[in-house]
């Protein structure tokens, strides 16, 4: 039977070119993020089913990739659950891991701790253009800061990064969560309806007020929390700037708004878009409607947004509760993630050209060479790499104008030749 050579559905083989830019991506953003003193660290893929399946990864805990029981804990015999033959799960974001890490080494590591990490992460999701089952993220984190510092740091460091990759005129939508409760709270709705209103709510962009308003009357609640609710967001209709949005919240909600969130979007607002601060052109952009997706917010939450996709290319936001469930007690912690493969996707459409890259010489090999003519090859390639060039050394093949345009085509702009046994 012939294998399979096509990748699994929703996973790809990474040809050279975007390898290449994959590894230019990776490097910048790395050296960014080590200038703001981010520290890199590694964590396994998998996971403890239980540490991924804890009702704080949202719909995301519904594309986990689940591994089998091994050997003789594995029993296939009787009525089988899935919690019998389930122990492990692959890595679908890398905040869970990293709670965990921190909850287990956090005497080895300093406080306040500022985390990096870039790798691969798994969803049993739908494919489509810049989504896939296996892809990498590319997160920031500070545990144990529990003021909206951190919340500018991360944007700070995280829009000099894509600033760095070219990147101009993006904007970072904030929103907080504790907003959200706020006015679900002024509207009236029970406290066990937030998480299905938020659901709707995020769909706002897609269906508009009137689709909101049509799938809460669908959901069972009450009208008149429904039209309070959405009052609020009319209100709002092309209020971006983030004074101007609260001003208008909170003289509309009284005493239910939360003036410690507004403090802290005003506060966070005001410092990273300082001309003496700011590193990026960017905007901060207030949306109301902003909740991402994940259970496990609890403060401030961001997206990044740039013009050529309709779909956010990065987000994060405060989780001060998930390192507790690890730990057994409180620790404030905040994260930015950048949408690394949607990002790639944007450079490689822009025709994005590797700046300051080194210059590219291939030094054919004719198949006759003495050991000695080798030797001097080897010393040539040697001599040009200190130089500061990539150099590739290879066999001259029988058709030789077809092996200079490919060469040509990945970038080698000189060809020698010199080394051929005459």
């Amino acid at each position: 039977m012939a294998l399979k050579k096509k990748p699994v559905n929703g996973m790809r083989d990474i040809l050279p070119e975007e390898a290449y830019l994959r590894d230019y991506v990776t490097n910048v953003i790395k050296e960014t993020y080590r200038s703001f003193g981010f520290t890199p660290i590694e964590t396994p893929l998998l996971e403890e089913i239980g540490n991924l399946s804890n009702d704080q990864g949202g719909e995301n805990e519904k594309l986990i990739f689940k591994v089998l029981k091994r050997g003789e804990k594995l029993d296939l015999s009787g009525d089988v659950r899935e919690e019998d033959i389930v122990d492990y799960g692959i890595r679908y974001d890398l905040t869970v891991p990293l709670s965990r890490f921190f909850a287990n080494n956090e005497n080895d590591l300093k406080k306040p701790f500022k985390a990096l990490q870039i790798g691969p992460v798994f969803r049993a999701d739908r494919p489509q253009k810049g989504r896939y089952r296996e892809f990498t993220q590319c997160d920031i984190d500070i545990i144990g800061e529990p003021s909206y510092l951190a919340e500018c740091e991360l944007i700070t460091a995280t829009s000099k990064a894509l600033s760095a990759l070219s990147f101009k005129g993006f904007k970072i939508i904030i929103n907080d969560r504790r907003l959200l409760t706020g006015m679900a709270k002024y509207a009236g709705f029970p406290d066990d309806g937030h998480t299905k209103l938020f659901i709707i709510l995020d769909k706002l962009d897609k269906i508009g007020l009137s689709g909101v308003r049509d799938e809460l009357l669908e959901s069972g609640f009450s009208k008149d929390s429904i039209e309070k609710y959405l009052s609020l967001f009319e209100a709002l209709s092309g209020k971006e700037d983030v004074k101007e949005a609260l001003l208008i919240l909170e003289e509309k909600m009284g005493d239910s708004f939360p003036k410690d969130a507004g403090d802290d979007l005003s506060r966070i607002s005001k410092i990273v878009q300082s001309e003496d601060v700011k590193e990026a052109d960017f905007r901060l952009v207030f949306d109301p409607t902003l909740v991402r997706g994940m259970g496990y917010y609890t403060g401030p939450v961001f997206e990044i947004r740039i013009e050529e996709l309709s779909i956010s290319c990065g987000g994060g936001g405060r989780y001060d509760n998930m390192v507790g469930l690890f730990s057994g007690h409180p620790t404030p912690a905040c994260g930015f993630s950048i949408g690394f493969e949607r990002i790639i996707l944007l450079l490689k459409e822009r025709g994005f050209v590797i700046p300051g890259d080194a210059k590219k010489i291939a030094i054919l090999l004719d198949k006759g060479l003495s050991e000695d003519e080798l030797m001097e090859a080897y010393k040539e390639a040697a001599k040009l790499r200190k130089e500061g060039n990539t150099v590739l050394v290879e066999r001259l093949q029988k058709n030789k104008k077809f092996q200079k345009e490919i060469l040509t085509n990945e970038g080698y702009s000189e060809v020698i030749e010199k080394w051929q046994s005459r």
